[in-house]
């Protein structure tokens, strides 16, 4: 529940909000992007999307986003995350009074409220508005106005009671007075109105002010000279009134957010070593006693389940992880990651990667479209890309699924519990049976049979005294030299023969 100056009586009133109108109209040009302000991202999720979600909240019967600069990207935006929103175009930006009567202007004869809020204010929740719409019925206000106490107020236009604590205006920044400029209470701009109290003042007001603009402030002042009351509901948590126009303040937007839902997760029994350098979208899904190091960025759909370990420096973009899973210095992307099994460090998992339990895809190693099975084990320095491994494979360091042809990429299947030696390539597709061995340094292009041993290499062959004969007097020849009554197979040998216990 968020946070209120004062409770707000809970009338038991089914009734359906009118209208809500989102304004999403301004050109935004202090964020100074070829990109809409509006789609500019807090904690993984477009402005935009917080606004529409905290107004669909109140289930009205229209839903209006009042669209204008780089209108075309917020539309197909909001064609992608609310199907459900209507537009209405603001071709001219005439102020706020005109956006709100560009947005009533297809729906015909409203009743009931209409909310009018703003496409920028990522931190207002739909359980406000539902309050501020319940405080608004239990007063039975004309209009009410969302407000909040903050300590620098310069900048906000400001709100002036009466003595019976309604609101008898609202004070722009620059218009105001020293002793007007004391008051800490600011307008957030978001507001519920009566819809004929907002369809008749929007009638009657002009463009006779400094910035000939229609202002929507203005319908404030003609109920208030027409009898009707005009009240105020104050929240404490003044984020949920601040909008952001530049890139510091979504910047501040994030970090706020961000310290947000990490305190929420570290609540709900989630280890956060350090919240100031871990980064976790709103849409993330944490289970109690997963462990989360620094340097973390969890993003997207990512869930994590109960004891899992992520980090330090890793990011994942809609994974999912299983229980008891380590995932270190990794990064990765629409990949599963079975119980019990450990990625990284430096571990590369692209689309299509699903780890079964106990599996390991381990140090400079990626993945791409692999299903690898319980058990196997992908260690070090290889690719495996449109691959099946079954459980307990083994791929040894430095192998290569040839996958891509120049035109089209092929699958490899590797049999449970093969064995594919270091430094092997295997040209797909092929297809390593069950309990098949790979020699090490082999480049496989036809199929092996289950319980099979492929070498698939050419024959060594040693050239006696080619250093002196082809670079003579070389550091390579002078060490040969040196060496020349050494004879490293006799240790070699030797060692062995102690192993087995024979007498050298």
């Amino acid at each position: 529940m968020s946070e209120t100056q004062n409770p707000v009586p809970r009338p038991n009133d089914q009734r359906a909000v009118g209208a809500v109108i989102v304004l999403a109209a301004g050109g935004g040009t202090r964020m100074k992007s070829s990109r809409s302000k509006l789609l500019h991202e807090v904690c993984g999720h477009s402005m935009l999307s917080y606004a529409v979600n905290a107004a669909t909240a109140l289930e009205p019967e229209h839903l209006v986003v009042v669209v204008g600069h780089l209108r075309e990207q917020v539309a197909e935006h909001l064609h992608e995350i609310a199907p459900h929103c209507r537009t209405a175009v603001q071709d001219d930006q005439n102020g706020t009074g005109h956006a709100v009567q560009c947005g009533l202007v297809d729906l015909g004869q409203v009743s009931g409220e209409v909310v009018v809020t703003y496409g920028d204010v990522p931190m207002l929740s739909g359980e406000t508005l539902a309050e501020l719409v319940a405080s608004h019925r239990a007063s039975e206000d004309a209009i009410t106005v969302l407000t909040a106490e903050v300590e620098d107020p310069t900048g906000y236009g400001r709100i002036v009671r009466d003595d019976d604590g309604l609101v008898a205006r609202i004070v722009e920044h620059k218009d105001a007075d020293e002793a007007t400029r004391q008051i800490t209470e600011i307008n957030s701009g978001i507001y519920v109105f009566d819809a004929d109290v907002l369809q008749d003042g929007l009638g009657r007001i002009s463009t006779d002010n400094e910035q000939n603009e229609l202002y929507l402030t203005d319908v404030l002042g003609i109920a208030r000279s027409g009898g009707r009351r005009v009240g105020a509901y104050q929240i404490v948590d003044h984020w949920q009134t601040e909008g952001v126009n530049d890139r510091v303040q979504l910047a501040k937007m994030n970090r706020e957010m961000n310290r947000r839902i990490c305190e929420k997760w570290m609540q709900a029994g989630v280890t956060i070593v350090d919240s100031e350098h871990t980064w976790i979208h709103e849409s993330v899904d944490l289970a109690p006693d997963v462990t989360i190091l620094p340097g973390t960025s969890l993003e997207g759909a990512t869930s994590v389940a109960s004891g899992a370990t992520i980090g330090p420096d890793t990011t994942l973009v809609d994974v999912e992880v299983g229980p008891g899973a380590t995932v270190i210095r990794t990064h990765g992307s629409l990949a599963v990651i079975g119980e019990n099994a450990t990625v990284g460090p430096f571990a590369y998992l692209r689309p299509g990667t699903v780890l079964g339990a106990n599996g390991k895809i381990g140090a400079f190693v990626e993945t791409k479209n692999a299903r690898i099975g319980t058990g196997a084990k992908v260690p070090h320095l290889s690719y495996a890309g449109d691959a099946i491994i079954d459980a307990d494979a083994n791929i040894g360091a430095g192998t290569i699924f040839a996958n891509f042809d120049g035109n089209n990429k092929w699958h490899t299947h590797v049999g449970k519990g093969a064995f594919i030696g270091s430094n092997s390539v295997l040209v797909a597709p092929v297809d390593i049976g069950d309990g098949g061995y790979v020699a090490a340094g082999s480049t496989v292009t036809e199929d092996v049979d289950p319980g099979t041993l492929a070498v698939a290499r050419g024959r060594q062959k040693n050239s006696t005294g080619w250093v002196t004969r082809r670079k003579p007097g070389s550091k390579a020849d002078l060490a040969a030299g040196a060496a020349q009554d050494y004879h490293p197979h006799d240790d070699v040998a030797a060692d062995r023969a102690k192993q087995k216990g024979d007498p050298q």
